[in-house]
């Protein structure tokens, strides 16, 4: 699959391929029990994030590991979002925006 990532005016494709979801399946459900706990969304504590703001703290990751140059977390985020959202279409992310405003866009 084809990932669209939108940052601050600039496109980037990610392919994300079936194999590293398959892989990675358990480090996700890792992910999710530490998400059970709450997560730090800028400037918001959220006690029980859903789908969709966990997904927005993933690319929040994803940004940071664009910018860092970390390939590895790079596709473990990417991958994660897939795994939430299969039908995802875009993400768009501005770095003047808060974190709750990082828009997941879906297919239909």
């Amino acid at each position: 699959m084809i990932l669209n990532i939108t940052i601050d005016q600039e496109s980037y494709e990610l392919e994300v391929k079936q194999e590293l979801l398959d892989e990675l399946k358990s480090f996700f459900e890792d992910m999710d029990k530490e998400y059970d706990r709450g997560v730090q969304m800028g400037r918001f504590w959220v006690e029980s994030p859903d789908d969709e703001q966990r997904c927005q703290v993933a690319v929040n990751k994803l940004v940071n590991a664009m910018y860092s140059e970390d390939k590895r977390s790079l596709y473990i985020m990417a991958a994660y979002i897939v795994s939430k959202f299969p039908d995802v279409k875009e993400l768009i992310y501005n770095s003047e925006y808060e974190m709750q405003e990082i828009d997941i866009q879906l297919h239909g």
